[in-house]
């Protein structure tokens, strides 16, 4: 049985019917704050590029594309590519050295280590630039003589610009990744290894199926960071005469004495790649870390989507608790008897 509300009994109804709670976020006072001395300075630093004149940003366009300029960042990008894969090549190598149980490849491994690690990576290559200086000629012949009766080569031939490059900087970086790929190594869990051990799982299959995979989360981030410092470090290579990227902008400021916006040319190049390869990492980690979350984190694209979908969410619910209550319709005479006992 149903009956119709009047005016009076809507008014009980409207007044005893639970509202939902408002739910009150806690507040983070600290965290504004220092949200808002963030924005000032970054609107600070926005408003100096466009404020002060001696950026000269005609003459930054006029270089960006600069012909030169990507000769030198094509040959900075080349330089990186070359010396990052035979420096973690040669690293993982070491690496597998350091944690045999021979002695001897143990020490040699640490020594190499030991010595790439000290010595400036100027110094490198600088030596490695000038040394047909101390050795004239290289070769094949007979052991602890300068005897070579199966093939020489002149020295300072052999060794151009471009090549003491790749040497100083991949040495310099095997020692580097060396250390990495074995801390990243020793992080797997040594059960695992003995799971597989007693499964009889051959050597190779356990390195490649299940250490390395395990291994590669905690190599990752260190050895992307290494690639990003190697992309940068190449500037050092202008002590050899080799255009890269900065060599090519000091030259064409020396020319023009333009200073600063060739420099500024220089920065954003290195800032545009080391973004490129921040994104790489993060996606390559994301892939390696299926298996130790059930569910992957968020994309940053997939993180917008959720923001926007709970604003718009938020604001369907917001527009339905502002609707009023119906004022008639069918309402049980139970009802509204138990909500009039009730006020009484």
């Amino acid at each position: 049985m149903t009956a119709t509300l009047d005016a009076p009994q809507l008014e009980v109804v409207n007044r005893v019917q639970p509202k939902a709670l408002d739910v009150v976020p806690l507040r983070h006072w600290w965290r504004w704050g220092f949200s808002v001395v963030a924005v000032f300075l970054l609107a600070q630093l926005i408003w100096t590029f466009f404020s002060n004149p001696q950026w000269r940003w005609p003459i930054f366009a006029e270089y960006f594309f600069n012909a030169a300029v990507l000769r030198g960042l094509w040959l900075t990008l080349w330089l990186t590519a070359i010396s990052a894969v035979i420096g973690f090549a040669l690293g993982g190598v070491l690496a597998l050295a350091r944690l045999s149980g021979s002695g001897l490849l143990n020490s040699f491994a640490w020594g190499f280590i030991w010595f790439f690690r000290s010595v400036p990576l100027v110094v490198q290559l600088v030596i490695w630039y000038n040394l047909g200086y101390l050795f004239p000629t290289l070769g094949i012949g007979w052991p602890f003589t300068y005897d070579f009766f199966v093939v020489e080569f002149d020295t300072v031939r052999l060794l151009s610009s471009s090549v003491a490059a790749i040497l100083g900087l991949s040495l310099h970086q095997a020692a580097y990744s060396a250390e990495i790929i074995r801390g990243g190594l020793l992080s797997v869990d040594q059960g695992q290894l003995e799971a597989a051990r007693a499964l009889g799982i051959p050597r190779s299959r356990r390195f490649f199926r299940i250490v390395l995979p395990q291994a590669a989360r905690a190599i990752l981030p260190n050895a992307f960071n290494e690639v990003i410092g190697l992309l940068k470090g190449t500037s050092v290579v202008f002590i050899v005469a080799l255009p890269e990227l900065f060599y090519t902008v000091q030259v064409i400021y020396n020319r023009n004495q333009q200073v600063v916006p060739l420099l500024l040319v220089a920065a954003v190049w290195y800032t545009i790649f080391t973004t490129v390869l921040s994104v790489a990492q993060y996606y390559i980690e994301r892939r390696f870390s299926r298996g130790t979350a059930r569910e992957l984190p968020p994309t940053p694209i997939q993180r917008l989507r959720r923001r926007v979908s709970a604003l718009t969410g938020r604001t369907r619910r917001a527009s339905a608790e502002a609707r009023p209550i119906a004022t008639t319709g069918p309402v049980s005479t139970h009802s509204v008897a138990a909500i009039t006992a009730h006020t009484q």
